[in-house]
């Protein structure tokens, strides 16, 4: 059964995901954190680890040169039990961090493997997790490889064979665009899908009918073209 995780840090949204929709998670990152106006990084994670209690948090780095990377990695780490520290799988730079990766998973901090795209780079990420007994997820930002023209659900099922002795790591499909995403990830057979609150709703409460979503859709066009007083 795949896992859903709310991709935010709102603090409201996460209370509402988890409390009506049973969440399984949630992701951050820095750009999530920077436009809900997060000054506190620390502090916020925590308040969000009150909220969502035993499950998973994905923290992410923000910094570029490795030793940074590895000592906010190890910092982060300590938050929690319960945070998988989230790592890009190349810096600004274009530098592989694998290495690095390898390093955090041999000393057994759990990782979220980021921004993952290519299958290179997922072959890459199973050299480096040598140790199969520290929990680890990769992330594949399948709606950014969409925009590329590429089919993400091709290079999720590769990822999925590539890890299939590993019961340690679980394929996430990030980067949702539509609800749809979520048929993907299911036929796909996808560990994990983390969602924006907004498609949470349409993900977890019961859909409607094709007749009735085109009543929906008329009736919209009706209203704002009632609204501004066209002529013709």
């Amino acid at each position: 059964m795949i896992k859903i995780y709310c991709d935010t840090s709102n603090l409201k949204q996460i209370k509402n995901c988890i409390k009506k929709y049973k969440i399984d998670g949630v992701t951050t990152n820095p750009s999530i954190m920077k436009n809900e106006g997060v000054k506190n990084y620390k502090s916020h994670c925590l308040k969000i680890l009150k909220i969502i209690k035993n499950k998973p948090l994905s923290v992410e780095v923000f910094a570029d040169n490795q030793t940074e990377i590895y000592n906010q990695a190890k910092k982060i780490s300590g938050w929690s039990n319960n945070i998988y520290v989230k790592i890009p799988i190349i810096n600004t730079k274009g530098t592989k961090l694998t290495k690095l990766i390898s390093k955090l998973n041999q000393e057994n901090i759990k990782l979220n493997i980021t921004a993952v795209f290519s299958l290179a780079q997922i072959k890459s990420i199973k050299k480096a997790l040598k140790n199969k007994k520290s929990p680890a997820i990769v992330s594949i930002f399948c709606g950014r490889i969409a925009d590329s023209g590429i089919d993400p659900e091709l290079i999720i099922i590769k990822a999925k064979k590539i890890f299939k002795k590993f019961k340690n790591v679980k394929i996430l499909w990030a980067s949702v665009r539509e609800t749809f995403n979520y048929n993907q990830a299911l036929r796909t057979n996808t560990d994990i899908i983390t969602v924006p609150p907004q498609f949470i709703k349409k993900i977890k409460d019961k859909k409607i009918s094709l007749e009735n979503y085109s009543k929906i859709t008329v009736k919209q066009f009706f209203l704002d073209g009632k609204k501004s007083k066209f002529k013709i």
